[in-house]
């Protein structure tokens, strides 16, 4: 099945009904995705679908035909929320940060704090309180890049 993942059109051949969380780890080697619950009540498994944070756990691999999605391996490494996480002590066991930080590039810039807690809603930390989380999330925002992606579309890249 084609779609286009982290800003590179591919193609890859898993049974349609196979969840997209296995897809994505298994068919595609792309691990940073986590599974927690595999009920869709965690958010460990966030991932953009066009944009959209989704738990990949409830999602089956015929959702994403031609679509865009993007893994916690297709944001820059330099992404604001990538740092601030680290910086901020909104990561410790490391299990929800991939899905917290791709829930949070969904939020507006100079989200308030309860626009993050409303974003954030579906995913769970066990770890670090929420504090910290939402401090990297206000940081983070305050200095958001325009588009935090590479995105593929119609056989255009743009930035």
């Amino acid at each position: 099945m084609r779609f286009t993942l982290n800003g590179q059109r591919v193609d890859v051949a898993a049974h349609p009904m196979k969840r997209l969380l296995d897809v994505l780890r298994e068919d595609c080697g792309l691990t940073g995705t986590k599974e927690g619950c595999g009920e869709g009540e965690c958010g460990a498994c966030t991932v953009l679908i066009d944009g959209q944070p989704i738990n990949s756990c409830l999602v089956p691999f015929a959702q994403v035909h031609g679509a865009r999605v993007t893994t916690i391996e297709g944001l820059d490494r330099s992404h604001p929320l990538q740092t601030t996480f680290v910086t901020e002590g909104g990561a410790q066991c490391g299990i929800c940060t991939p899905g917290m930080i791709l829930a949070a590039t969904a939020l507006p810039s100079n989200a308030s704090l309860d626009q993050i807690r409303e974003g954030l809603a579906g995913n769970l930390c066990r770890c670090t309180g929420y504090t910290g989380i939402y401090r990297a999330i206000r940081k983070a925002s305050r200095r958001k890049p325009q588009r935090t992606q590479r995105t593929v579309n119609r056989g255009r890249t743009r930035r």
